[in-house]
């Protein structure tokens, strides 16, 4: 099973040049939510489908993703009504990473998030964030997209 390492933070402002009409539609939905973090995910990012199964809370996480075929993702996404939500995605490169910002839509219209993943708990602590980043919100757990999707 992969490890996902990653922080997130709330933006005060754009960055240069970010146009966020140019990023990929995400509609998400969730299968399972468990108390301890534990969360089995449906996502499609563009035309592409995953089913994601998440294990743990904090910095580091527990992550195995599959892909699926259109008809599996029709087929489940019906089970995760109420707990949905919808945002789109760019990536920006900044000082050597790759910044994945999501600009939510539906009820949490106006949210506006930036997810930076590492390679190791120490590179994430190390990460120096850039002027237009406002708060750290990796523990704040009404940040959580799981959180987010409920109805």
């Amino acid at each position: 099973m992969n490890q996902e390492i990653e922080r997130k933070f709330l933006l005060k402002e754009m960055p240069p040049g970010f146009d966020p009409s140019a990023g990929a539609p995400i509609e998400q939905g969730y299968l399972a939510v468990e108390p301890n973090g534990n969360q089995v995910r449906l996502r499609k990012k563009g035309e592409t489908a995953s089913l994601t199964v998440k294990h743990g809370e904090g910095l580091v996480r527990a992550e195995h993703e599959i892909e699926l075929t259109p008809a599996q993702y029709a087929e489940l996404w019906p089970l995760t009504a109420g707990r949905r939500l919808t945002k789109r995605r760019c990536e920006i490169f900044h000082a050597g990473r790759t910044i994945e910002i999501d600009v939510y839509g539906g009820k949490n219209s106006g949210l506006v998030v930036a997810e930076v993943e590492f390679e190791s708990a120490e590179a994430a602590r190390a990460f120096v964030p850039p002027e237009w980043f406002a708060g750290d919100i990796s523990e704040r757990p009404e940040y959580s997209n799981r959180n987010l999707a409920r109805e």
